[in-house]
């Protein structure tokens, strides 16, 4: 098998060299560089010390959390089975069938 020729103007392959320009370098100086100020400012006051922490208070929260959740849970669950039993009663009534859903009536009035 022979291997193709590129053609000279062809440059598919080719890797390229990219150097920096000069002119876009900062200027060196010998001085030492200050320190570059945080966009946030003076983070300090919003740091707490160890001992201001309330356990009890965290706790609580996320047991509310928990159980918010779970309560979201299970009504998604809920829906999701409702529109189950919805979309396959509404399927056998536009299918023509008859007695799709079941009837509840009181035992006195079935004889």
């Amino acid at each position: 098998m022979m291997a193709k020729r590129s053609a000279p103007g062809d440059r598919k392959g080719e890797v390229v060299d990219i150097r920096e320009r000069a002119a876009s370098r900062p200027p060196r100086s010998s001085a030492t560089p200050e320190p570059a100020s945080s966009p946030a400012g003076d983070l300090k006051r919003y740091q707490q010390s160890s001992e201001s922490d309330d356990y009890r208070h965290r706790m609580i929260t996320n047991v509310l959390a928990l159980a918010f959740l779970v309560l979201l849970v299970i009504g998604g669950i809920w829906i999701a089975d409702t529109m189950a039993a919805m979309r396959k009663n509404q399927d056998c009534v536009l299918s023509g069938r008859r007695g799709c859903t079941p009837v509840e009536a009181p035992l006195p009035q079935r004889w």
